[in-house]
């Protein structure tokens, strides 16, 4: 028995000492590598967060929502039934390591011509390179190999898309672009068809993250649609990634007048069935009050930061002054990209990094 004993006990010593190198080695294996950041949104929010975080050594990672159906994307998208591009273009300049004319050129949109006013350039170069490369994926990878982009730019999902918005009063409002226009408070949204399919280097992307970033956006047409397709919302949850919610900085006439950034996460949840976030970013600063009045004129206000309800949602709150304000209260991509940053140790990863190069 005394033999049995002592040959399991260094067997279990054995183990453990196997056991703790081994953690070792995989911690030194990491911290060697660069951070990786997924970025998970659309419109205009999830660019001004990827043209702070590209400035930083990560693997970065853009999943972009593929629900637009109005405009120059949503007329490509019914005259060559194609994904709409705007939003994928808006993430490829955002990423993009070129020359500030050819971002111009990307962005610039025909003020007149029949059959032209109103498109992007950037969308009729992304519907060219589909026509020649056969699909959407490729054309999209083709553009970041030419606009030399910092990372990877990935649609949603696969298939064409359509967004349905059930407002309080019963209505039934088909389609992006008629959501914040319908003038009723939204009461759920839901995607079709039914069953969407992720692509699966976006579901590997998330799995393997570090962070995962969700925002800023428009609750209702930019964030949600990507979070109501199951299996990437199955895939933040499992990650063991951080989760930060990047929350808007004012209200959205037509889908979030009066929100409070609690009110924000509350509908998140409430679609999807769970607590997903772990973080959020609120700004607490106060704009200037010419520009309040501007925007009172259009009945957007700042979002409240309630953080007692934040708190009971098991949130961390990182509220401080995150805008930017000429013409629009922006985030301010630098700050917004630090934070992040600074939430998966970047400074450590970068000082390790530099330890085993020299």
């Amino acid at each position: 028995m005394g033999l049995l004993v002592l040959v399991l006990s260094v067997f279990l010593l054995g183990f453990g000492w196997w056991r703790d190198i081994r953690r070792a080695r995989q911690r030194s294996k990491q911290l060697q590598r660069r951070p990786r950041i997924v970025a998970i949104g659309g419109g205009t929010g999830l660019s001004v967060v990827l043209r702070g975080l590209k400035e930083f050594d990560v693997d970065l990672t853009a999943v972009v929502t593929v629900a637009d159906d109005g405009g120059s994307s949503g007329r490509l998208r019914s005259d060559l039934a194609m994904p709409p591009p705007g939003d994928i273009r808006n993430c490829l300049v955002a990423l993009a390591d070129t020359e500030p004319l050819l971002e111009r050129l990307l962005q610039f949109r025909f003020p007149a011509g029949e059959g032209l006013a109103g498109h992007s350039f950037g969308n009729l170069f992304l519907a060219a390179m589909t026509h020649i490369m056969g699909d959407f994926e490729s054309a999209i990878r083709e553009t970041s190999r030419v606009l030399a982009v910092r990372g990877r730019v990935l649609p949603a999902v696969r298939e064409d898309v359509i967004l349905r918005a059930v407002l309080e009063d019963g209505r039934v409002v088909e389609g992006e672009s008629n959501i914040p226009l319908a003038g009723g408070k939204v009461q759920h949204i839901e995607l079709f068809p039914a069953e969407l399919h992720p692509l699966p280097e976006a579901l590997s992307a998330i799995r393997e993250a570090d962070a995962i970033v969700i925002g800023p956006g428009s609750l209702y047409t930019s964030v949600l649609p990507n979070l109501l397709v199951p299996e990437l919302t199955e895939a933040i949850a499992a990650s063991p990634a951080k989760k930060i919610y990047v929350c808007n900085v004012m209200t959205q006439p037509g889908e979030t007048d009066a929100f409070s950034a609690a009110e924000h996460v509350e509908v998140i949840y409430r679609h999807i069935g769970r607590k997903l976030f772990d973080y959020i970013i609120v700004n607490a600063s106060t704009l200037p009050p010419e520009a309040l009045e501007q925007y009172q004129e259009q009945k957007s206000y700042p979002v409240l930061v309630d953080m007692e309800r934040l708190n009971s949602l098991g949130l961390r709150v990182i509220a401080r002054d995150f805008v930017h304000y000429a013409t629009y209260a922006r985030h301010d991509s630098r700050l917004v990209a630090e934070q992040i940053v600074s939430l998966i140790g970047y400074e450590r990863w970068t000082q390790n990094k530099a330890l085993h190069t020299e």
